[in-house]
């Protein structure tokens, strides 16, 4: 989730799109493994404890998703800035020069990153989840992929889509402001911990309408995962409607009003600040 054009490419080899796709699957398979992960342990691990809910809560979910962020981040940034969401990549194309030509190709990695991660989620959580649910229904469904009022609370599908533009929107503004150097970036390698903590916050502030997917490849990568695994109802929402293009959509469009609403309000009025000695700052 950085700014790409930051790195300097030095001895990087032939094949560096190679590398940074690598980098894009991997960063984003251990978001889901951690995201995905603690879903299944909270929802469907919960439901068969003494009390019920003994394996964590709410807060729980928002913690292991931001530091999902973190470690994914950490794991990918040397080698592709470690968008690991196509709502960023997209933006970063659109609005910081990163080549247009190597957006596919970075999505389609992100996708099958959160696949892989969500495929080993399902299959370690194998027993749980069929204890929990045997059915495999909306019950556990939302383990792998988000649902309007997370499948209990009264929102439709385009209140969910607004949740979506608003809160991926957030997430995007502030990832061009910690990662913009001109203004007040973190540093000591601080940055990916900071994006971690904007995820946790979105989590405990903006969860409750469409459980806050503001990311296309974390959705749709797992929902295609259970459907193939058994959750017949994947494409769907609680209420029948085709829901899977909800946290695609909602997520491209917040993206590039968050990083408009940055290039707009922030970015043109930011000063081209002296260069510390050893270090260079490049204007956008």
């Amino acid at each position: 989730m950085t700014d790409q054009k930051a790195a300097p490419e030095v001895n990087r080899p032939r094949s560096a799109l190679v590398g940074e796709l690598c980098a894009e699957f991997a960063g984003t398979m251990v978001l889901i493994l951690f995201g995905c992960g603690v879903v299944a342990q909270v929802v469907a691990g919960g439901a068969l404890t003494k009390p019920p809910g003994a394996l964590g809560d709410h807060d729980s979910i928002a913690w292991s998703w931001g530091l999902g962020v973190t470690l994914g981040v950490y794991v990918a940034a040397r080698l592709s800035g470690a968008h690991i969401n196509p709502a960023v990549t997209v933006s970063l194309a659109a609005f910081k020069g990163f080549p247009w030509s190597k957006v596919l190709p970075y999505v389609g990695a992100q996708t099958l990153g959160a696949f892989v991660g969500a495929l080993l989620v399902r299959w370690n959580y194998t027993e749980v989840l069929g204890h929990a649910d045997p059915g495999h229904t909306f019950k556990t469904q939302f383990v792998f992929s988000t649902l309007p009022g997370n499948g209990v609370l009264p929102v439709s599908e385009w209140g969910a889509l607004r949740d979506q533009i608003i809160g991926t929107a957030i997430l995007v503004l502030l990832i061009f402001a910690v990662t913009d150097l001109l203004n007040s970036a973190p540093k000591a390698n601080l940055g990916p911990f900071i994006i971690g903590l904007i995820v946790v916050a979105i989590g405990m502030a903006w969860g409750a309408d469409a459980g806050y997917a503001i990311n296309p490849a974390r959705d749709f990568g797992p929902r295609l995962a259970s459907y193939i695994t058994g959750y017949d109802s994947a494409w769907r929402d609680q209420f029948g409607n085709i829901y899977f293009w909800v946290p695609i959509v909602g997520p491209l469009v917040g993206g590039l009003i968050g990083a408009a609403l940055y290039k707009v309000l922030i970015t043109r009025y930011l000063p081209v600040a002296e260069p510390e000695v050893g270090r260079t700052l490049a204007p956008e």
